[in-house]
């Protein structure tokens, strides 16, 4: 087995535990039978549940071939029978005439074990084990059994009975390969293939499997891949349905948006003379007020002129777009600047950006500070086409 497919057993394991537990698989083999009565008795055969398993027992020197679930036999013969020396064995002619009504698609078999051979154990085992139950269970051969791994065909199964948090409770079943390997060795003489070695339950067989996975054999499923064309049929059938259908919707759709387009120049222009007529409303409106609650460049320079006193000159004062005042310059009391502008009506929140530095030329203390523009805040009303036409009018003023 690849290194690909052992990393992705545990997440089949996984999606093979939750589809057991789900309800699905209960509601699908009720509905399968509900459906299956309702066919003909001929025609039931056909709609089977796939995997027929029969059971093969062996006892002393005789094999007995039976159904699972009932207790007939089916076929049986002896190992003397056809025990010639130095030749492969076919298969008995009993097994053949058994499974002739038997889709070879459907035959499985498995080789029953008395209760006897097979020793059984309890284990309570974390959840995290059920990722990788047999390579678990295989680790603690040793101290579960007294046989090594190596000396056993084990499985492991799991059990409904309540465990402790974050437990489960499983159960290891393990014979000798001694006790088997000679089973499977007169079998393969005799060309009998073994789907699974399981133990005896009542009139059936426990449900475990005790072959290790490198030696179960491998069935080709041609009626699968019917079965995987057939589906595919459906969906392109149903692909072909539903486009049909989407087409002869898009066909009514655009019939309508021609008559809806036939309508629609006539509602346009009156929408757009509508809206022309709200624009100039609220642009006429928008740029009134605009205009009275807009500080002007020149009465926020007369505010600065007046403010400051004449021993400090500006070297530079910048405004931008959001009301932000920058001041540079140098004065002999850089520190009273604050208390000058404290009262300003429309210049709030000065502050020094750094410290003051003396400047060695002109004796002075130069230093930047900033302000903001205090004007009343602007209204929002008004149209886009409004505002716009308000943005030249912000020209030479503070915004």
């Amino acid at each position: 087995m690849s290194t690909a497919m052992q990393s992705m057993r545990p997440l089949a394991e996984r999606m093979r535990r939750g589809w057991r537990v789900s309800p699905f698989p209960g509601f699908l083999r009720w509905w399968g039978g509900e459906l299956r009565e309702l066919l003909p008795l001929r025609w039931r055969r056909w709609f089977s549940s796939g995997a027929d398993w029969h059971l093969l027992q062996h006892g002393g020197t005789q094999w007995t071939l039976r159904r699972n679930g009932q207790r007939e036999p089916l076929a049986s013969w002896n190992d003397a029978v056809d025990d010639v020396a130095g030749e492969i064995h076919a298969p008995p002619a009993s097994l053949a005439a058994a499974w002739r009504g038997v889709d070879p698609e459907d035959r499985r078999l498995a080789l029953l074990l008395p209760s006897a051979v097979v020793l059984r154990r309890p284990l309570t085992l974390p959840l995290a084990a059920r990722d990788n139950l047999l390579q678990v269970v295989g680790f603690e051969m040793d101290r579960q059994t007294p046989f090594s791994v190596a000396q056993v065909y084990y499985a492991v199964r799991e059990l409904d009975a309540p465990a402790g948090p974050g437990r489960f409770n499983a159960e290891l079943l393990a014979v000798t390969r001694s006790t088997v390997d000679p089973l499977l060795a007169r079998l393969r003489e005799q060309s009998v293939s073994i789907d699974a070695v399981d133990l005896a339950l009542d009139d059936g067989r426990l449900g475990a499997n005790l072959l290790p996975p490198e030696q179960t054999p491998r069935h080709v499923r041609p009626r699968r891949r019917l079965n995987l064309v057939l589906a595919a049929v459906c969906v392109l059938l149903l692909g072909l349905l539903l486009g049909m259908w989407l087409h002869n919707r898009e066909m009514a759709l655009e019939q309508m948006q021609a008559d809806v387009d036939s309508m629609r120049g006539d509602a346009q222009q009156v929408a757009a003379l509508r809206q022309q007529l709200q624009d100039n409303a609220g642009a006429a409106g928008f740029l009134a007020q605009r205009k009275k609650n807009t500080i002007s460049m020149l009465s926020l320079l007369q505010e600065v002129t007046a403010r400051l006193p004449d021993t400090t000159w500006l070297e530079r004062l910048s405004v931008d777009n959001t009301g932000q005042l920058g001041f540079q310059g140098q004065s002999q009391q850089a520190a009273k600047l604050l208390d000058a502008l404290k009262d300003s009506r429309l210049i709030t929140d000065a502050s020094f950006q750094g410290s003051i530095q003396p400047d060695p030329t002109t004796g002075k203390e130069r230093f930047y500070l900033t302000a903001r523009v205090n004007q009343p805040a602007v209204a929002k009303s008004g149209s886009p086409a409004a505002r716009q036409a308000a943005e030249p009018a912000n020209e030479g003023s503070v915004p």
